[in-house]
């Protein structure tokens, strides 16, 4: 056949097998006449190995001979220069999806590399943003735009569409490293994040004195968890994260300190005061648990403070503070007790100074207050 066009691939007739037709002015370009009458766009190239490769390119009526032409010219132009239009299409058609890269990651990434509460944040974020969003798209098709848009769906939690940006580039990374991506094209790069306005609530003095007394009078009255309200006392007199206390144990526990065989930062050790002293002794030690912060089923610790400190916030009126102020409450009750950044760094366990600063502006309250009485002193004398 001198050149396929419209006219001759109409002309082309089922034969009892099917055939081929080739074009004699762009060689490897033909097409395929099924029996069933069907006819097919096709090249056929040689690949660097010499084997004979086919690739489809689409149904004559769908799609034009000169369309097919175009798409053959490039292709065989491909093949050429050592490339293999058939392999890619191969490797494309046998490419995850973005959920069976989730599974993948979640199954074998994040369990060698993340720690157990980083691994429950990553499972979240997948299960209810990323899957829903991507999940059905092929890993090799996601585009910046794809993951700009997700980052933007969540935009009026800036933290939340923060952490799944986190989650999907590292995840992309990942991708890469097996091979299932090229190299450096991270869709997650060029998104901004957004701004985060730090939380800043902490309990002051009365605040603190309330809910003393709220825990105090549920310890008479047994109306809610003494493991619980050991753990919020902890909370507020040690500064540790809320996973620390729930899994403390007492073997941990050595004279005036703590010594966490792992954290959110690794070994570190916790130096307990007198308050903390006291309320540890207060708390009776069970035969067969390890746990200092005790659960219901026999040797467990402790698995739900949530729903505790939600009725017990609600008592006191505190219901915008969250266990995690509590840490912050102790923070900042060091600065307004004149203690240096790195010091309160050191007995949070921060490994970077610049977690810390967040608590620096705290300084000036105390400063503030002696500027205020040294003025007014002097100013008395001076008669102003």
């Amino acid at each position: 056949m001198p050149k396929i066009t419209k006219r001759t691939v109409d002309g082309l007739k089922p034969k009892e097998t099917d055939y081929f037709v080739w074009d004699d002015t762009l060689p490897g370009f033909g097409v395929r006449v099924m029996t069933t009458g069907r006819k097919t766009y096709i090249i056929q190239y040689r690949d660097t190995a010499g084997r004979t490769r086919r690739k489809r390119l689409g149904r004559h009526g769908t799609i034009t001979p000169d369309e097919a032409r175009t798409d053959a010219r490039n292709m065989l132009s491909d093949a050429a220069r050592g490339g293999n239009p058939a392999e890619e299409t191969r490797r494309y058609k046998s490419s995850p999806t973005v959920s069976e890269l989730c599974e993948r990651f979640m199954s074998e990434y994040v369990p060698a590399r993340c720690k157990q509460s980083t691994e429950k944040e990553y499972r979240r974020n997948v299960d209810l943003f990323i899957i829903p969003a991507l999940g059905r798209m092929k890993v090799t098709d996601v585009t910046r735009s794809h993951v700009s848009e997700l980052h933007h769906a969540h935009r009026d939690k800036p933290y939340q569409a923060n952490r799944t940006l986190g989650v999907l580039s590292v995840m992309f990374n990942q991708a890469e490293v097996w091979g299932l991506r090229e190299d450096g094209t991270n869709p997650c790069l060029h998104v901004r994040k957004y701004e985060e306005k730090k939380r800043e609530r902490y309990l002051s003095s009365e605040e603190l004195g309330r809910l003393g007394d709220t825990l105090r009078e549920l310890e008479l009255t047994g109306t809610e968890s003494q493991a619980a309200m050991n753990a919020l006392r902890l909370l507020i007199l040690t500064g540790c994260r809320l996973g620390e206390i729930q899994t403390l144990k007492w073997e941990y526990v050595r004279g005036n300190i703590i010594y966490l065989p792992d954290s959110k930062t690794g070994a570190k050790r916790v130096y307990l005061g007198k308050g903390a002293l006291e309320v540890l002794a207060g708390i009776e030690q069970l035969d067969g648990n390890p746990y200092v912060i005790t659960g219901i089923k026999p040797g467990s610790h402790l698995t739900d403070m949530q729903k505790p400190w939600r009725r017990i916030r609600k008592e006191v009126g505190l219901e915008d503070v969250r266990i995690h102020d509590l840490r912050h409450t102790f923070a900042s009750s060091a600065v307004g007790l004149g203690e240096s950044l790195p010091m309160i760094g050191k007995l949070l366990g921060h490994t970077q100074q610049q977690t810390t600063q967040r608590y620096a502006h705290l300084a000036d309250d105390p400063m503030q207050a002696s500027a205020d009485r040294v003025s007014s002193e002097l100013g008395r004398l001076l008669g102003a």
